[in-house]
């Protein structure tokens, strides 16, 4: 990985035209093409990236980085490098998902309807450009919908799934595509910003999937 601290301008331009001014930021380029601009502020969440797969070039004042396929392009212009190192970060290991989390998946792939009412499994860990959705399904009308399966979902959770769902829409046959959060357990704040972005929250029990107990009976008042 790449890590270069610099004075610098960012243009972007492809679906929309986006400009940040000159100031000092982190630029990260990873071994696969990808490029990420950080500021030192925002939370983990660059000011603007590139996915892989890219075409990189590079002179000492610019950097242009272009989507393999199609017209977005990261243009960054330096005016001056405070350092430029290079890591060698080995071969990743693949991420290992919690036990819960785990089971979780594969009892909601055998039963896609906990999730919603008439959802029909399309594939497990299906593979976007920034890493796999643990469910894709169709519903009664035949759309599209993206799972994301947690223990306990969080605001990172929900900003996860709206990534995903960004690049899932990016195919016109899937531009209807949407998500559903389905956890044991959904943090109040997750779900306002879930609910905020029509993302649809499902809290699950994994015992119950299990067939371990009953389903608590909820009565309604008429």
């Amino acid at each position: 990985m790449r890590l270069i601290v610099a004075r610098c301008e960012v243009r972007y331009s492809g679906r929309l035209t986006a400009v940040l001014p000159e100031a000092l930021r982190l630029l990260m380029i990873k071994s696969d093409g990808s490029v990420m601009v950080h500021a030192d502020s925002g939370g983990f969440k660059p000011s603007n990236w590139m996915t892989a797969p890219t075409v990189i070039e590079e002179t000492p004042e610019r950097i242009e980085v272009r989507k393999h396929k199609g017209e977005d392009k990261l243009e960054i212009l330096i005016s001056e490098v405070l350092s430029d190192v290079v890591h060698d970060m080995g071969e990743a290991a693949a991420l290992e998902k919690d036990g819960v989390e785990r089971d979780l998946q594969e009892q909601l792939a055998a039963a896609p309807q906990w999730c919603g009412e008439g959802f029909r499994l399309v594939r497990r860990e299906w593979q976007t450009d920034i890493g796999p959705v643990d469910l894709v399904c169709r519903d009664d009308a035949d759309g599209w919908i993206a799972v994301e399966i947690k223990r306990i979902a969080t605001i990172d959770a929900v900003e996860q799934l709206t990534r995903y769902l960004d690049r899932i829409k990016l195919d016109p046959a899937m531009a209807g595509c949407r998500g559903v959060l389905a956890a044991q357990a959904i943090k109040p704040q997750a779900r306002v910003l879930a609910e905020s972005r029509g993302i649809a929250c499902v809290e699950v029990d994994l015992a119950v999937l299990r067939g371990e107990r009953e389903p608590d009976l909820t009565l309604f008042a008429a």
